[in-house]
């Protein structure tokens, strides 16, 4: 297993290792030492969940207000997905650049964000599975999306898949208007939350 920093830094993917033989196959998908490590801190774990999509289904981009805000780390266990990470924090050097990995169940990866980021996924085959661990339960009131549209993030959503949003995304505001209307988070509010989570607080 290996973990590595995207272009937006507190997002990682990590290389999974899968064993496997004539019966099938073995893969350790999260290893709380490694992801520590990297971090500095342990992943709070406070809910698990799992989506399964049709090819084309577009989801997100989502994030939830800090603090505390909700770390994920994201996992395919079946078909095939292009996921992505946005920084959506105002003030950050890099706000509003997003990185994009292929996550594939035949060669495992599994990426991870930090609380502050935001995430959206599209499903590029039938029965894809996405299961992700996240730090802070569900609360709708603390959550909220950007467009996955928006021209300004110019997201790489590939041309020969016809993609299906759902109202609440399709009605979802640019990156400009979330910041007009002060629906995003700061850097000082995320630096302050790394720092709690560095220090076991």
């Amino acid at each position: 297993m290996e973990i590595r920093e995207l272009a937006v830094p507190d997002s990682y993917l990590v290389d999974l290792v899968p064993h496997g033989d004539s019966r099938g196959r073995f893969t350790e998908w999260y290893r709380a030492d490694v992801l520590s490590a990297a971090l500095g801190h342990p992943l709070t774990l406070a809910q698990a969940n799992h989506s399964v999509s049709a090819r084309g289904a577009l989801r997100g981009v989502h994030f939830a207000q800090v603090p505390p805000g909700q770390a994920k780390y994201v996992y395919c266990p079946a078909g095939k997905l292009l996921d992505v990470v946005v920084d959506l924090r105002v003030g950050s050097p890099t706000f509003g650049v997003h990185d994009a990995v292929v996550l594939d169940s035949e060669q495992p990866r599994a990426l991870y964000l930090a609380e502050g980021l935001g995430h959206a996924f599209l499903s590029l085959a039938d029965g894809t599975s996405l299961t992700y661990l996240v730090s802070t339960g569900y609360d709708p009131g603390r959550e909220f999306t950007v467009s996955p549209l928006d021209p300004e993030l110019d997201l790489p959503w590939p041309d020969d898949v016809e993609l299906e949003l759902s109202d609440r995304d399709r009605a979802a505001p640019t990156l400009a208007e979330a910041r007009e209307r002060g629906l995003l988070p700061t850097t000082d509010q995320c630096a302050t939350r790394y720092a709690q989570l560095r220090a076991g607080s």
